[in-house]
């Protein structure tokens, strides 16, 4: 039942992230088909992602038991799935806001957050 609700959580979010992006290309006069196509592949590979991650903590327990390790197999599948889910839900919730920031002019909090949410992730990838 978790990984549905994972791989829900994270469809949801890719939908309301493509809408967005749609409705973003649209106020801003920018709707370009090639964005499109290009988006709609990376949620489907996100999806693609979410799921081989589910997959993965679903055999990683079933190994355990065959070794007879169930608890750390348990614990090193769900730390898996779950990171790869939080990273997710977290770039999807940027993209959203991103987007949000763009389509309503009056949302400056949202652009200050998003460039401040960037700016830790350029420090990041520097180090």
């Amino acid at each position: 039942m978790q990984y549905l609700l994972m791989t829900t959580i994270v469809l949801g979010l890719a939908v309301a992230d493509f809408t967005t992006g749609i409705i973003k290309g649209y106020v801003t006069n920018q709707l370009n088909s090639q964005k499109m196509r290009r988006g709609g592949i990376n949620k489907l590979g996100e999806l693609i992602v979410m799921a081989t991650a589910c997959g993965l903590e679903f055999g990683i327990r079933m190994l355990g038991c065959y070794y007879d390790t169930p608890a750390l197999a348990a614990v090193t599948g769900t730390v898996t799935a779950s990171a790869v889910f939080i990273y997710i839900v977290i770039m999807e919730l940027i993209s959203i806001l991103e987007n949000y920031g763009e389509i309503n002019s009056q949302a400056a909090w949202v652009r200050h957050l998003v460039k401040k949410l960037k700016n830790i992730n350029r420090k990041d990838d520097d180090q």
